[in-house]
């Protein structure tokens, strides 16, 4: 049973994006407010990304070009904006940077981290920059509702391991892309 209260999401969204968000993207569907369907994006790219009922959590901010920038020079060495970043928990990637994994300067032992009890397991945190999307979604010629998305969803499939460094990678990780946009009724 794969159930939302398995799942903890901690979403952030940077003024003047939540607002941005409203009337960019919801616009007459003022039902819903930009965090629910921010959520509801976050659970179709979990239903996804996990497999079985691991109860985790995660984050979610959506910020500014010069957050992001900051965020890719100081952990990644690329001293440019991105559209989104991934800090995972749990799996390695080309986010270390040349310096390489964090746990390589700090001596941890040889132990795995216990959570206090009732706890989720943490994945990780996913960073998007909503300026960084619109310039895309424009380039695209797509709306910005479909870019948003997309950067969240392979921002959570890139905290449970996936990657894009290797064809066969790509491929699979565009398909779990393609499977979460059509949960959310969003054409790829």
């Amino acid at each position: 049973m794969n159930s939302q209260q398995d799942r903890q999401v901690y979403l952030s969204v940077d003024e003047p994006f939540s607002g941005r968000i409203l009337s960019d993207i919801l616009g007459d569907d003022q039902g819903t407010s930009p965090e629910d369907w921010l959520l509801g994006i976050v659970q179709a790219a979990l239903d996804v990304a996990l497999e079985g009922t691991e109860a985790v959590q995660m984050s979610l901010v959506i910020t500014d070009d010069e957050t992001v920038h900051s965020l890719n020079a100081q952990f990644r060495g690329l001293d440019e904006v991105t559209d989104v970043l991934s800090f995972s928990a749990e799996h390695p990637g080309h986010w270390e940077g040349e310096a390489g994994p964090l746990s390589d300067s700090v001596e941890t032992g040889d132990f795995d981290f216990v959570m206090p009890p009732g706890e989720h397991s943490p994945l990780g945190e996913v960073i998007v920059s909503y300026p960084q999307a619109q310039r895309q979604a424009e380039e695209r010629g797509e709306p910005l509702e479909h870019e948003l998305a997309l950067l969240v969803v392979h921002g959570v499939l890139h905290l449970v391991g996936h990657d894009h460094l290797e064809p066969d990678e790509t491929e699979l990780m565009q398909a779990k892309e393609r499977t979460a946009l059509t949960k959310l009724n969003i054409k790829t």
